[in-house]
């Protein structure tokens, strides 16, 4: 059984929940799905019958230029807050930001979140995404490493085909951490008449030679467990030892060593199991990332991991040449939130996205998010934050 701080980190690491989230919230969300009959990729691969989930928060108003877009993280969904039942343990990842009275005011605006095309967590019965493991129509079994490329400018473009579906012609903003902030960069390049303002969080506008190394550090256990079978594994042993090994190396990347050091610390997993007296036993920040990875390896694909990897990878905003032409294309008033511990986009990388946009002629704000947890600062520890961006969404 997989111990408390297993969950944690499972969470955490993840930006999945909040422990400081879980305290009683009314806000009561539905998923629904979006569909489309036909996409054809930036890649140039046409995909049938795309299906994606969505949830809103909040109303539309009557000429519909109140909707704030979140976009998601790399393992995320599109359950950014509420809760789907009133006795979910948690609710999603920001509802200390969205809801009623809070930074991101439902009283005021229409929040809307959308899976992902090929979301990780293919396996979680509350996400719905197309991607490698969906059913190719014309064969009947799953894609597979058949599913054409994707990129983030594709995400944004079915997000765009759902806010078409509901009318909506502008965002008021486009907020999201992480690859979500890369999907908020995208939207503003791609489509600048239609984003007001954009908030990336913990993201600068590509990923550097560095950053893609360690995303082929992330992929790589997925790839060398016999088990992935070039892709080709549904309906067989699937590479779950792989998966998971990806996942804790996303995990430990994506925190930093003062939650090491001050949040788990030194500590045996097992009281009386000494590490020194056998191989098996080990410490406990050892075992908390074996039991995140291997919970979070039970709701996630392996070749949807690989996908996104590539995503990532291969991100320039607004499908522009280099990062600097795709900024050029950026009006919107823009505030960047960043943490300076963050491992993944450096702050050193964020800084020059913003003296890039400045020199652009665009207005930015930037701010640093402190805390124990590195990147993951941009998902937990937006708080202090509340009304810098309730203030930054206002004007």
């Amino acid at each position: 059984m997989m111990s408390r701080m297993g969950h944690w980190i499972a969470s955490a690491a993840f930006g999945a929940l909040m422990t400081f989230g879980a305290s009683a919230q009314e806000l009561i969300v539905q998923k629904k799905t979006f569909e489309m009959p036909s996409y054809t990729t930036v890649s140039g691969g046409t995909v049938k019958n795309v299906k994606v989930g969505w949830e809103s928060y909040g109303a539309l108003n009557a000429d519909k230029s109140n909707a704030i877009l979140i976009t998601h993280f790399f393992s995320g969904t599109s359950h950014a807050a509420g809760k789907y039942k009133a006795d979910d343990k948690v609710p999603g990842y920001w509802d200390y930001l969205i809801g009623p009275g809070k930074a991101i005011d439902t009283n005021k605006y229409y929040v809307l979140s959308v899976d992902s095309l090929v979301n990780l967590n293919a396996k979680d019965p509350n996400v719905v995404t197309t991607g490698p493991a969906s059913i190719n129509p014309d064969t009947g079994k799953p894609y597979g490493m058949t599913f054409p490329l994707v990129t983030i400018r594709d995400f944004v473009n079915v997000q765009k085909a759902l806010a078409d579906s509901l009318g909506i012609r502008k965002f008021h903003a486009v907020m999201g951490a992480s690859m979500g902030g890369l999907q908020a960069y995208d939207w503003a390049a791609s489509y600048p008449e239609m984003v007001e303002r954009l908030v990336p969080v913990i993201a600068s506008a590509s990923a550097s030679p560095w950053l893609g190394a360690w995303l082929n550090v992330w992929a790589a256990p997925i790839t060398i467990d016999p088990n992935w079978n070039g892709g080709d594994y549904y309906g067989k042993a699937e590479p779950v030892k792989g998966l998971s090994a990806a996942l804790k190396t996303v995990s430990l990347h994506a925190n930093h060593w003062l939650w090491a050091e001050k949040v788990v610390g030194p500590a045996w997993a097992i009281e009386g199991k000494d590490p020194l007296a056998a191989y098996d036993n080990k410490y406990k920040i050892e075992a908390a990332l074996d039991a995140g990875g291997a919970a979070r390896a039970a709701v996630s694909d392996a070749n949807h991991f690989l996908y996104l990897v590539k995503a990532n990878q291969t991100f320039i905003p607004g499908g522009a040449k280099t990062p600097e032409e795709g900024l050029k294309k950026i009006k919107a008033r823009t505030l960047m939130l960043y943490a300076p511990t963050d491992q993944v986009f450096s702050a050193e990388s964020v800084r020059a996205t913003a003296d890039a946009l400045k020199a652009n002629g665009v207005s930015v704000d930037i701010a640093e998010v402190a805390g124990n947890f590195g990147h993951l600062n941009g998902v937990l520890a937006l708080k202090p934050h509340e009304a810098r961006i309730a203030d930054f969404l206002g004007k």
